[in-house]
């Protein structure tokens, strides 16, 4: 999205790129989608950290697209080695992201 229409605020920008990235998903334009996923968790990473909920969350959305597209190892890679490990971190070993995230490995 183009900063010059949108707030300067990164956080506005990062939710906009997400809800245009989750259109494209639904469209099955997964490709274009999985840009954006990367993009918006590779800058949420870096602003708040790998255990930080927004970051969680978008590695999720990314790991889901990923196997959409039937890029399997890379999925489970992202979520066994990052995200995973982050949920507990962060939200602990009982809490329903945590729990979803270790099904998707079982």
């Amino acid at each position: 999205l183009n900063r010059r229409y949108w707030s300067h605020d990164e956080q506005i920008i990062l939710g906009a790129q997400t809800s245009l990235a989750n259109c494209l998903n639904k469209l099955g334009r997964r490709d274009e989608a999985l840009v954006l996923y990367r993009e918006t968790h590779a800058r949420r990473v870096a602003l708040h950290g790998f255990s930080h909920g927004s970051a969680i969350g978008s590695g999720s959305n990314l790991a889901a697209c990923l196997g959409n597209l039937k890029l399997y190892d890379e999925a489970i890679q992202l979520v066994r080695d990052q995200l995973l490990p982050a949920a507990r971190r962060s939200l602990g070993s009982d809490h329903r992201v945590t729990l979803c995230m270790n099904e998707t490995l079982v």
